[in-house]
């Protein structure tokens, strides 16, 4: 949809999103209202890449890569499907973005120039078809870097020492180790690249015409950038490849202004010059800005995977889960942590033990009692993230194992231990809950109101609903951008928002169940690590 739009200045703000299976984009008002939106689908509307959900799966079943100039050319799309609407893009005042984080784009030599003199007469696709030194970028799904994780963890001293250095221990979908194996694998093109983005900064870079610099948040997931001092990491750049801090370039906040629009985009599509663009970042830390999380919050995302997102003044890095310099203030921090277990397992039992039903699985919930008469689950169906185990483990009071609970037991125990899994990891990143604190939930279970419950008492906070989240890394640059637009970058984040309440109060905790729910969380957290001692043990032999 676009709006008519009528102004004596530019007053809208643009936010995009290249994730993996597409690339978005919003645009907002002045009062950060959506007017604006277009989205290119990878897979539909670039067949000739011949990719399956945005993305090629390799023949070792590993690697995991997608075409960069497929990006390129989505750019191209997604401008000119505006630019049919007659969007107004002289009224755009500022842009930031937003890239799935992890995946790296390598610029050969010579492409800089290139960048700096486009010519507005023809696509960008046109014009960069020979301006990559590796032609398909490794992404998140990348699994093929263990030999290099080992290797920049022995360097440092250990996977705890590189994760206090860093904000996570090594993983293989994180950039430096995938850099590392470039070099390793293909010195030649690594030689020939001149500047490494991250897919975030290479986004930046083509409405920037130059490179753009990697921001602190997204830095923060590549094992290469200490936390600390936001700086690159000597003994992390030298363990995965030479001259890496040259290629790398410069760090910047994630809320700095890098420089106006390219003159191409100005000739091209009729942006005012003065078009300012902020940092771009990665999906996770837009994320929180477009849930805009608060000091006091948790945010909880119940999808196909659930994740758990914080806001840190002091970080606590550990080997599970992650702590990234926060996006929308550089003395900050957030943690991360993720669950491959997520809403198929919900989906699971619900059909085994309630017919396929949500409103019987909610039943059982609300007539079941807390803390489920001393047992406990814990259901990996999938290799979990956090921890590294797989299987399904159940126990009763006495923490003896068994083979099976009636149904009303099942449905309780798998909402408790996924809850109780959340509360633990968060506590061991940081996580404190006092009288200010609440529970953002986002996705599809967040409408059950018999889990939010049962979420509210395992943290002791109350949940509030947030509406209208499907894109909020998207919608969080666009916020972004104007929070971090010229004359409002002493402006603190939630001071750029309406006065509005944005949330929805669902459930609260019930007192009673506190100190029931801080056993079980101990309980929980020494069985855990059991069947994660086992699942290690398994593997190393």
């Amino acid at each position: 949809m676009v709006e008519e739009m009528v102004s004596n200045k530019p007053n809208t703000f643009l936010g995009l999103d290249l994730s993996t299976q597409q690339l978005k984009l919003i645009a907002v008002d002045k009062e950060l209202c959506i007017i604006a939106e277009e989205v290119v689908n990878f897979d539909r509307d670039l067949p000739e890449f011949k990719t399956q959900g945005g993305v090629q799966r390799h023949a070792d079943l590993l690697t995991v890569t997608a075409p960069t100039l497929m990006w390129v050319k989505a750019l191209d799309l997604l401008m000119e499907r505006m630019k049919s609407k007659g969007f107004p893009f002289v009224d755009v005042a500022c842009i930031s973005g937003t890239g799935q984080q992890h995946g790296s784009v390598y610029w050969k030599s010579g492409t800089k120039t290139r960048l700096n003199n486009l010519d507005p007469s023809k696509g960008l696709y046109e014009q960069l078809k020979e301006s990559f030194a590796i032609d398909n970028s490794p992404i998140w799904m990348d699994s093929s870097t263990t030999a290099q994780c080992r290797a920049l963890e022995q360097v440092v001293g250990g996977a705890q020492a590189l994760a206090e250095i860093t904000g996570s221990r090594a993983y293989e979908r994180f950039t430096g180790n995938q850099i590392a194996k470039i070099h390793q694998t293909k010195p030649a093109s690594y030689d020939e690249c001149e500047h490494i983005s991250l897919v975030s900064s290479f986004l930046a870079s083509l409405f920037l015409g130059d490179y753009a610099p990697i921001d602190y948040s997204d830095g923060s997931g590549m094992n290469l950038m200490n936390i600390h001092t936001k700086t690159w990491e000597s003994v992390c750049l030298q363990a995965c490849a030479p001259n890496l801090e040259k290629k790398l370039g410069d760090l910047v906040p994630s809320s700095q202004g890098i420089g106006e629009i390219s003159k191409y985009l100005c000739s091209r599509y009729g942006f005012h010059k003065s078009c300012e663009i902020v940092a771009f970042t990665g999906d996770n830390p837009a994320s929180l800005a477009g849930v805009r999380l608060q000091k006091t919050d948790i945010c909880i995302s119940l999808g196909t995977s659930d994740t758990l997102m914080l806001w840190l003044n002091t970080p606590k890095p550990a080997v599970k889960g992650h702590i990234f310099v926060n996006p929308v203030d550089k003395n900050a921090y957030m943690a991360l942590l993720c669950f491959k277990n997520g809403s198929l397992v919900r989906e699971s039992v619900r059909d085994q033990c309630s017919d396929g039903s949500w409103e019987i699985f909610g039943q059982s919930l609300s007539r079941s009692p807390p803390g489920n008469s001393g047992n406990i689950g814990i259901y990996f169906h999938e290799t979990e993230i956090t921890p590294f185990a797989q299987g399904v483990y159940r126990f009763d009071k006495n923490d003896v194992e068994v083979q099976s609970f009636t149904n009303d037991e099942e449905i309780r125990a798998l909402v408790e231990g996924q809850f109780l899994a959340k509360r633990v990891h968060a506590e061991d990143l940081g996580l404190t809950v006092d009288k200010d604190s609440r529970i953002l939930a986002t996705g599809g279970a967040s409408q059950n109101q018999a889990i939010l419950q049962v979420l509210s008492d395992i943290f002791h906070a109350p949940v509030f609903t947030i509406p209208g989240t499907a894109n909020s890394a998207c919608l969080g640059c666009a916020y972004r951008a104007k929070h971090g637009w010229s004359g409002t970058t002493d402006v603190k984040y939630d001071e750029i928002f309406p006065k509005n309440e944005q949330y929805d109060l669902a459930v609260t905790p019930r007192v009673e169940n506190k100190d029931l729910y801080d056993v079980m969380a101990k309980r929980y957290k020494t069985l855990e690590q059991c069947i994660n001692n086992k699942s290690l043990s398994a593997k190393s032999n």
